[in-house]
């Protein structure tokens, strides 16, 4: 049987790439640990089944997941993982690592030889533990094995994920041997791919769900919402599962999706996350509750859809509806310290880069000034009620301290000083004028008092 090698076993691969496959019939899936070997242990003795719990405000609908038959860990196991990508079954590899993990220069996207998970990699590439340095190594072995190339999905939300993934792939490679890069551009394919499916941390209650459904304990139950969308580029290596039967996408461009989603689905997380997380409120639907709240995230909306390009068929007013009643799903506990996480990576692409593009075409980017100074309130450590707030970021001890002087102090932690919309002093001072008005007012009353 046809197989995928997926890297990133976590809750969001196990609740989108694994139902999409399993619903598209056909094909099976060996999930890779990265660091921790608990869950591939916990997989492989359970027999690959775990149960998916998908929260509509109805009720909860729970299946059994058995598309997953193999999990291994790479940093325990890294010579067996990798030589699962040699097997001629394997023939599509897919991606969830998250942002900070593909090791790239934010503003060039290209590689960063000083990233931490590139450089052990390229001091030691046979036992890799980094996504980069395993598919370069999984690749040479599957290359010194004569099999064709293999289609690489990245699955994380980045833009030109399948384009930066390529890029980083070379780039790894060529340093390793230049005769493998080649090999790699010329039979492997890097489509690139946007999804969305929001998929909460698993708690008691998502336990809970499967023990009333099934009278059984699942340990590694994951719950998410019944929304899910997958939107990939039609560019293959050899054969795939079917996955438009399951209602996946093909197109020739995905670079207007993944605008659309970052912007209007991603920058709005951020905006939910970090306003909740500074008010004290725990999750989503918590904020979205809040009626100013509630406004603030409609208007942010409204400014993401005015930078978007055309996308036949989409209407930027009904997504933003929809993506309203999702965040405001009651049976849904999305955490909103789960979605504030790694916001230095996050940051660039959802608000940044909407930001420069209209200070560029002469429009207003105070929008995006907003979402940044409650992202910067929200690294200064404290709630409204003096709660402590621990960002968790590979830059967190740098923004920590630029948090507590100015916006400047944060462009430079970030490496963005120089670059839009940072370089523009009106953008600036917009920001320090939001996070002045957070600081003195609180964010509720900071919301109140805009809406």
């Amino acid at each position: 049987m046809p197989r995928i090698l997926h890297f990133g076993l976590g809750a969001f691969h196990r609740a989108h790439q694994a139902a999409f496959t399993q619903d598209a019939g056909g094909w099976q899936i060996e999930s890779v640990s990265m660091r921790n070997p608990a869950l591939s242990n916990a997989l492989n003795a359970a027999g690959g089944r775990w149960h998916l719990v998908e929260r509509a405000a109805e009720g909860p609908r729970v299946r059994q997941m058995t598309v997953i038959d193999r999990a291994h860990c790479l940093a325990t196991d890294p010579a067996g993982t990798l030589a699962r990508m040699a097997d001629p079954e394997v023939q599509v590899v897919t991606a969830t690592v998250t942002e900070k993990g593909y090791g790239f220069h934010p503003t060039t996207r290209t590689i960063d030889v000083d990233h931490p998970s590139i450089t052990p990699d390229l001091a030691n590439p046979t036992a890799p533990k980094g996504l980069v340095g395993a598919l370069v190594e999984g690749l040479r072995l599957r290359h010194a094995a004569g099999h064709s190339g293999l289609t690489v999905i990245s699955c994380d939300n980045l833009t030109g994920n399948g384009h930066l993934l390529a890029g980083l792939a070379g780039a790894f490679a060529r340093l390793r041997d230049p005769a493998l890069a080649d090999w790699i551009a010329r039979t492997c394919t890097f489509p690139d791919s946007m999804v969305d499916r929001i998929t909460p941390a698993s708690s008691d209650a998502t336990f809970a769900a499967v023990r009333d459904a099934t009278g059984q304990d699942d340990p590694l139950a994951v719950e998410t919402e019944p929304f899910r969308q997958w939107v990939i580029g039609n560019r293959f290596a050899g054969p795939r599962p079917a996955w438009e039967k399951a209602g996946a996408l093909l197109v020739d461009d995905v670079a207007p999706y993944e605008v659309m989603k970052l912007r209007m689905l991603n920058g709005s997380h951020s905006l939910i996350a970090c306003l909740g997380a500074v008010a004290g409120l725990g999750a989503v639907r918590d904020v979205m509750a809040v009626p100013a709240f509630r406004t603030l995230v409609r208007r942010h909306m409204q400014a993401a859809a005015d930078t978007l390009p055309t996308i036949p068929g989409f209407d930027p007013a009904t997504y933003a509806a929809d993506l309203l009643r999702r965040f405001e799903n009651p049976s849904i506990r999305h955490l909103c310290l789960q979605i504030a996480k790694d916001g230095s990576q996050k940051l660039p692409p959802r608000i940044f880069a909407p930001a420069a593009e209209a200070i560029l075409q002469g429009k207003t980017a105070d929008a995006f000034a907003l979402v940044t100074a409650v992202w910067i309130r929200f690294l200064q450590g404290r709630d409204d009620t003096g709660g402590p707030i621990a960002p968790d970021d590979p830059l967190a001890q740098a923004l920590m301290l630029a948090a507590s002087s100015d916006v400047a102090a944060v462009a430079q932690a970030l490496g963005l000083s120089d670059r839009l919309p940072f370089s523009s002093g009106d953008w600036r001072g917009q920001v320090s004028g939001h996070l002045a008005s957070l600081r003195r007012m609180g964010a509720m009353a900071f919301a109140e008092a805009l809406t």
